[in-house]
């Protein structure tokens, strides 16, 4: 039995590294009515920002978010705005209702090819713990790792077989390897998956 403890939806993205294209419209700012308007006509309402750029209002098609979503939200996108060049963005973040669930927002970060970016990498557990026959438990206590660096050497997820693990044994931030192009911002010390005692 895998327990997820920390409910985040990078869990769910691919390893496999793709670009995404999803046709964006420019937004001016909007009240909370607005915002719901907007959102009952199909479309999530969003934020690109960057170190170098301008923060962008926009929004995009909700049901092409969600399937995107489902098949693992993973890679970069290109959102393309009428009349100007795309724009290829990692999605940062988004906000859903605490009760419908309903998609509320989505943020993405600006990527520059030659700039340094902080992002969150995905893990993926593989395999079942051997410790799991004893009635341990498996939980995941954190889905991602933090990094920067530079988009060409971002890695798309980290994977760890966990078959060999034991009652009583965890991963930490330490136990993922990286290149060296690669800086792990996240704490070392800090458990991502802990195989627990019955």
């Amino acid at each position: 039995m895998i327990v997820n403890v920390y409910d985040n939806h990078f869990m769910k993205r691919s390893e496999h590294s793709m670009t995404t294209y999803f046709q964006a419209e420019q937004r001016n700012h909007l009240n909370s009515s607005g915002l719901r308007n907007l959102r009952r006509a199909g479309r999530l309402p969003g934020i690109v920002f960057g170190k170098q750029a301008a923060n962008r209002m926009i929004h995009i098609p909700t049901i092409q978010f969600q399937k995107w979503m489902k098949l693992g939200a993973s890679g970069f996108i290109e959102l393309r705005l009428d009349g100007q060049e795309s724009v290829t963005v990692l999605l940062e973040d988004f906000q859903r209702d605490p009760v419908t669930r309903e998609l509320l927002h989505v943020d993405f970060q600006q990527v520059q090819s030659g700039e340094i970016v902080r992002t969150k990498i995905p893990l993926k557990f593989k395999g079942t713990p051997i410790g799991t026959k004893q009635g341990a438990v498996v939980q995941i206590q954190c889905a991602f790792i933090e990094v920067e660096a530079l988009p060409g050497h971002l890695p798309t997820s980290v994977e760890f077989d966990i078959s060999g693990m034991e009652p009583g044994s965890s991963l930490q931030v330490k136990d993922a390897v990286f290149s060296p192009d690669v800086t792990v911002i996240s704490d070392e010390k800090e458990i991502l998956l802990s195989v627990v005692k019955p």
